[in-house]
């Protein structure tokens, strides 16, 4: 998994950065092909913004936090996250089992 992390308006530290790896590395325990992962946070008054781009063969997944404190809204972040890809892994496993379904001969 490639991890792309930016700071607008603000600088991102060792422990930020750590920690944003840690909190993604339970998306990767759900769901191996995670090509790439592009985060962005962000400062606008009091409001930290935490958005990500998850890149999956087939499809990209979005997910954006605002929250008062840059952790919790990490936090946050990492659960839709581990939600949307836990989604999309069923998908992919309904349609294969279906299909298998459809091709498999009746007794």
């Amino acid at each position: 998994m490639n991890l792309q992390v930016s700071g607008h308006h603000l600088e991102i530290t060792a422990a930020m950065r750590s920690y944003l790896t840690e909190k993604l590395a339970r998306v990767t325990r759900h769901f191996d092909h995670v090509i790439d992962v592009g985060v962005i946070l962000s400062v606008n008054k009091l409001d930290q913004k935490v958005e990500a781009t998850l890149h999956v063969r087939g499809k990209d997944i979005y997910a954006e936090c605002i929250d008062a404190n840059m952790y919790a809204a990490i936090d946050a972040l990492a659960d839709k996250l581990d939600r949307q890809v836990i989604k999309h892994k069923e998908k992919i496993v309904d349609h294969h089992q279906a299909e298998a379904a459809r091709n498999r001969p009746l007794d």
